[in-house]
């Protein structure tokens, strides 16, 4: 019984996570969106580190097109 209650509590976190970032202080949406724009920016320089080495045309295609709409992404957050 104690595990769907625990379960039910991380849906709820997790809800709670993804909601609305106006409902949120400014504080704590300004530290969001400075946490977003840096896991996009690791990503970005993954996803730049796996271009370099790749070597199929199809496989750099669709890693370019990652890595422009990571920038548009970073771009939209400021």
């Amino acid at each position: 019984m104690a595990r769907g209650f625990e379960s039910k509590s991380v849906a709820a976190q997790q809800e709670a996570a993804h909601s609305d970032p106006s409902a949120r202080g400014p504080a704590e949406g300004d530290s969001a969106r400075l946490a977003r724009r840096r896991l996009l920016e690791l990503s970005r320089a993954d996803v730049r580190h796996r271009l370099e080495h790749a070597q199929a045309p199809a496989h750099r295609e669709m890693l370019q097109r990652a890595l422009q709409a990571l920038d548009a992404e970073i771009a939209r957050l400021g």
